[in-house]
């Protein structure tokens, strides 16, 4: 995931017309289903579609068809780009689909998680976090429709990443964690679930003033930007800490049940 990129036989055929690009990425987003005109206008201009709004939306079908058909051939083209009326449904194998890998690929995790099987848990959600170059759909401007399912993509990575971390936790692997925990906090420092980790692989490598001095670096970021005390969680592992009780360090990550686009 990241930008948009379409490709066929290793040539890259992306369009580049930003209008062609929103329908292409929400006929991706609900491959293998009925997509009305509606939605399409509605993620196109909003509430304030133009009088043209229906003709110009067939142009950029068109056009998006057109551009299939000069890589796939005229019949393929026509099939891969099905007019269902109301709407268009684009015929595509989940497989082709890297956000579709992606969600087999923890759904897969969560399995292996539940079994206890931490070291496929970490080697199976590492390969499907690795399709990930940037947040979804970077280059492509988000509609009312769009931006939702871009925040719930983005969501599901981080709580991928989550897990993939727990799972390197119970293999014991603190001290390999830690620069890519640092890192983690810079680039989401409202992310609590981040700190604590820091603050456990730090402690669990016998750096127990640093674990504590991460602490109060989340406590005054929450406290100065947010106006919040950190998590009852976060305060326990703090705790914990203080405590030297390695047995405490057990916060559970979350992952939400994977993406699915609802046609409209």
């Amino acid at each position: 995931m990241g930008p948009l990129e379409v490709s066929h036989d290793e040539q890259v055929c992306t369009p580049q017309a930003p209008k062609v690009r929103q329908v292409l990425a929400l006929l991706l987003l609900r491959s293998n289903q009925l997509v009305s005109i509606e939605s399409l206008i509605e993620e196109l201009w909003g509430e304030t579609p133009p009088h043209s709004a229906v003709t110009t939306t067939q142009t950029y079908i068109y056009q998006l068809r057109k551009a299939t058909a000069r890589f796939m051939g005229d019949e393929t083209g026509k099939k891969v780009i099905a007019t269902t009326p109301p709407g268009y449904v684009f015929h595509v194998d989940s497989d082709q689909l890297d956000f579709q890998t992606f969600n087999k690929a923890t759904e897969e995790g969560r399995t292996l998680m539940e079994q206890g099987r931490h070291l496929q848990v970490s080697e199976r959600l590492s390969a499907a976090l690795a399709l990930w170059r940037d947040q979804a759909l970077t280059d492509v401007v988000h509609g009312p429709l769009l931006q939702r399912y871009v925040t719930h993509l983005n969501e599901l990575y981080i709580s991928a990443l989550e897990l993939r971390i727990q799972a390197d936790m119970e293999l014991g692997r603190y001290r390999q964690l830690i620069p890519e925990l640092g890192e983690l906090v810079q680039t989401y420092p409202y992310n609590e679930w981040f700190h604590g980790q820091l603050m456990i692989a730090l402690t669990q490598t016998g750096r127990r003033r640093d674990a504590l001095n991460a602490y109060q670096t989340a406590r005054r970021l929450l406290d100065q930007e947010l106006g919040l005390a950190p998590s009852a969680s976060l305060q326990h592992i703090h705790q914990s800490v203080l405590g030297a009780d390695v047995n405490g360090f057990r916060p559970v990550s979350a992952l939400p049940q994977p993406y699915h686009a609802q046609a409209g």
